[in-house]
């Protein structure tokens, strides 16, 4: 092989390996994206004070915890739950504080805070991701 040769053989090479992760990253984007966008649905709907929208994210059994009171619930006793919260405590804003990931990229968590009136309560949300999508497997409001 001369030298020509190679210098071609070496740039195709490297068009393939930036072909293949110019593929990688447009394959996954558009779900990194929806990941994105569903957070800010919930965040959207806590904000909102919107527990019906909000209860569009979660999982089939959620752990919820408001202030002192602690407990598994369904689907649908968990969307009651927290809309009882939500009449007590109008929300007036919401906003992320921190969010992260895992690892895998399997399960994420988003602190927030949320303004009702006079009060401040610390939101805790533990999600997984599945099929691009978050789901609420636990949810806490603690009062500041």
């Amino acid at each position: 092989m001369n030298f020509v040769s190679g210098m071609v053989l070496e740039i195709n090479t490297k068009k393939r390996k930036t072909m293949k992760s110019l593929f990688f990253i447009l394959m996954i984007a558009p779900s990194l994206m929806m990941v994105d966008s569903n957070l800010e649905e919930i965040s959207t709907a806590i904000r909102n004070g919107d527990a019906t929208a909000l209860a569009e994210f979660f999982d089939q059994n959620v752990e919820v915890a408001i202030l002192d009171e602690e407990d598994t619930y369904n689907k649908a006793e968990a969307k009651a739950v927290v809309q009882s919260f939500f009449d007590k405590h109008k929300p007036t804003n919401f906003s992320q504080v921190h969010k992260g990931a895992s690892k895998g990229k399997d399960a994420q968590y988003c602190i927030g805070n949320l303004k009702s009136g006079k009060e401040s309560f610390r939101v805790y949300l533990f999600l997984k991701v599945s099929n691009g999508k978050h789901i609420i497997q636990e949810l806490r409001f603690d009062k500041e």
